[in-house]
């Protein structure tokens, strides 16, 4: 028997559990054009191509299809892959080197290994890598770095994270930005949880997806690192972030998701922070 089922049991809760879990995703993986393709960019925005496209290497294996999307597709003028070693870097040497040996990841940063992976399945690759940031804060400073030193400016930028952490991530680029640069959010997956027979499972197969436990542990670690009080990553706290607004539907879905995985909430390693933005 599942924790969730034991749980869910000893608490009386219902399905209630999955439509939480959906709320809290559908706010954190957000989407601001329905398709990664120049038209939709019209649509929304008026352009046909962003200046820099970025993915960060905190995503399952969905994110490697995106970004190889996002280049056939021609949405950027500029592609970038983000990633060091974190504390999904482990699962994504695993999952890469599982599905396909011929790709070796044994001591690769994230974004070599997406390199290699977009290279494998699509022949394709980005155009620049950054290898060394550990976590959401510097994934953020060092691509502004990055950006920096190869003289690349930008009005437009696409971003693209792993979709429990896809709003903290454009909120940590919007503190060092000006508002005249346009964010644009496309979260590298879109999961939704059914209750099937008293079990939580996913609606649909996505390429390298987290175990259900995992997911729900990185949707529920993001409430109060969002949170603009003294103990979240707002200007209010650490001041790690921009400030961002959390709905109400939102709060009220994680207190009724705390009663069940309570014990799930994700805390950031310090294995993986640094002096500056430890943003984990």
């Amino acid at each position: 028997m599942s924790l969730y089922k034991v749980l869910k049991e000893s608490l009386g809760m219902d399905s209630k559990v999955a439509e939480n879990i959906n709320i809290l995703a559908k706010f954190l993986g957000t989407r601001d054009i329905d398709a990664l393709n120049q038209e939709e960019l019209f649509k929304r925005y008026g352009i046909h191509q962003v200046d820099v496209m970025v993915l960060f290497g905190g995503s399952i294996l969905e994110g490697g299809d995106v970004l190889a999307s996002g280049i056939k597709n021609f949405v950027a003028k500029k592609y970038i892959i983000v990633g060091g070693a974190g504390h999904t870097t482990d699962t994504l040497r695993q999952v890469v080197h599982l599905e396909y040996p011929d790709i070796e990841t044994t001591d690769l940063s994230e974004a070599e290994i997406f390199q290699k992976y977009i290279k494998h399945v699509y022949g394709c690759k980005a155009d620049y890598l950054e290898t060394k940031s550990t976590n959401c804060g510097n994934n953020i400073t060092y691509l502004l770095d990055l950006l920096k030193e190869n003289n690349i400016s930008f009005n437009s930028i696409i971003l693209s994270q792993d979709a429990s952490m896809q709003r903290r991530m454009a909120a940590g680029l919007k503190k060092y930005i000006n508002d005249n640069v346009t964010i644009i959010n496309y979260a590298t997956y879109c999961a939704k949880v059914l209750n099937q027979n008293d079990e939580l499972v996913y609606e649909e197969d996505l390429h390298g997806m987290w175990p259900i436990n995992r997911y729900v542990n990185l949707l529920m670690g993001e409430i109060h690192r969002l949170s603009d009080d003294a103990n979240g990553y707002g200007p209010n706290g650490k001041n790690y972030i921009a400030h961002v607004d959390i709905p109400e539907n939102v709060k009220i879905a994680f207190e009724e998701l705390k009663m069940v995985f309570g014990s799930e909430i994700r805390a950031a390693n310090p294995l993986y922070a640094t002096n500056m933005n430890k943003n984990s």
